[in-house]
């Protein structure tokens, strides 16, 4: 059978030397990967339990129309929702139309002119600086400076590790809402786990016990077997089209949390007084609930295959962030490639792995949101959706690519593989 899989791979492309390079990899991470299958096992059977409990049924796939009231499949995948995640409410919504929307929508549902938002973990991802208002002379209109709500930044250590000092002088009489990033974004620093951001949470709160605390939890969802809600998150925020989605989702984002916070964020997506009551799902629930069955399985896929590409890349002598044995609390790899010519290579060869668009070649561009180029390769069946193989970065220093995704672990093996055959074929890599 492996002379077989080793002729696909050749006949795909891919040189004897680069296949068996990272046949050898793959060999030695079969233990690893048992362990990430039996979390995904555990995740799965949470998910299972919290469908048994809220009794979805075939008529929660139909979808509502106009004003959506009563829409029965939108209420109970919010159960599900807010079941899997021990949360008092949620909010699933195909109006949310991405993490960026949601993570939007639940800060300008929360705070008020005069009040601070607060991130204690550095910079947050670039399409939230012009939400929040940090970005000079180029912020948008709408930003929660324009409506007199003022920011304040704590940078995590050299070490990754939390400035507990600065925190603690940060946390003022202004301070309503606290933000962690859970994952990098365009960063190198490590990924929080949950068990840090329980830590941090219990910190904070023990200097003011009424600031909310809220996790973008994108990219992170069922890595481990609890998440931010499990540790005193007051709201967690993520994408659909990312790991609870399950590559179903062609649309959507979350928010889950304490019920009072919850309906905040409702009326402010809908309209006060109106809140969960109305939005049409239109045809998305099927796709919603079965891709969040399906999420804890798929998000195992890409795990494996963000830790193939740790493997693979730091042998060759590159930086990855995490590095190839760390513990993992995200499905994102980045990858210091140190030149824009290796990005740009590794890019199109994760485009040339891929299942739609793969006779295309990516390109850099000036993408709405972001600060500076950025080239993002992704040939998937939901556009834009990074739980498929896709790979993306701004090309700038020190010319990070960030790899993530992957329906199947075998796709994103494969995804990787193409990406080091076209670092060697543009010679950049020569050591194979």
């Amino acid at each position: 059978m492996s002379d077989l899989l080793k002729e696909q791979y050749m006949a795909a492309g891919i040189s004897e030397d680069v296949y068996d390079f990272c046949e050898s990899i793959a060999d030695s991470l079969k233990e690893r990967f048992e362990k990430i299958d039996e979390v995904a096992q555990i995740n799965q059977i949470k998910v299972l339990r919290a469908m048994q409990k809220q009794r979805v049924s075939a008529g929660c796939f139909e979808s509502s129309t106009g004003y959506g009231y009563d829409d029965l499949g939108r209420e109970t995948l919010e159960a599900v929702y807010a079941d899997v995640f021990h949360a008092e409410s949620a909010l699933v919504r195909p109006q949310l139309t991405c993490g960026t929307h949601a993570l939007t929508t639940a800060l300008s549902a929360v705070l008020r002119p005069g009040d601070e938002l607060l991130t204690p973990v550095g910079k947050p991802y670039d399409t939230l600086e012009g939400v929040i208002g940090i970005k000079g002379d180029d912020n948008p209109p709408g930003s929660l400076k324009e409506f007199g709500i003022s920011y304040r930044q704590v940078d995590l250590l050299e070490d990754g590790s939390f400035d507990f000092d600065a925190i603690k002088k940060a946390i003022n009489e202004k301070t309503k809402l606290v933000t962690i990033q859970r994952s990098k974004g365009y960063a190198t620093r490590p990924t929080l786990s949950v068990e840090r951001i329980g830590e941090l949470i219990k910190f904070i709160k023990s200097i003011k016990p009424e600031v909310i605390c809220m996790v973008d939890n994108c990219y992170g969802e069922f890595v481990e077997t609890i998440e931010p809600t499990d540790v005193g998150a007051d709201m967690c925020v993520g994408s659909l089209i990312k790991n609870p989605g399950g590559g179903l989702a062609p649309i959507g984002g979350y928010i889950v949390g304490k019920k009072e916070l919850i309906d905040l964020c409702a009326y402010r997506l809908t309209a006060p007084g109106l809140g969960k009551e109305v939005g049409a799902t239109l045809g998305v629930n099927r796709a919603f609930h079965q891709g969040f069955f399906l999420a804890p399985t798929v998000t195992a896929g890409a795990l494996k295959g963000a830790i193939f590409a740790a493997n693979v890349y730091e042998k060759l002598g590159y930086k990855v962030v995490p590095d190839s044995t760390e513990s993992r609390h995200d499905i994102i790899q980045a990858v210091t490639l140190g030149s824009p010519e290796a990005v740009i290579a590794f890019c199109k060869g994760i485009q040339a792995g891929s299942p739609v668009d793969s006779h295309v070649a990516p390109e850099p561009y000036a993408m709405p949101g972001y600060h500076s180029d950025v080239i993002m390769a992704a040939g998937a069946f939901i556009q834009g959706s990074s739980i498929e193989l896709s790979a993306d970065g701004p090309i700038e220093p020190p010319y990070a690519v960030y790899f993530q995704g992957g329906l199947t672990w075998y796709h994103a093996r494969f995804g990787i593989t193409m990406s080091l055959q076209y670092m060697k074929n543009e010679g950049i890599i020569s050591q194979l």
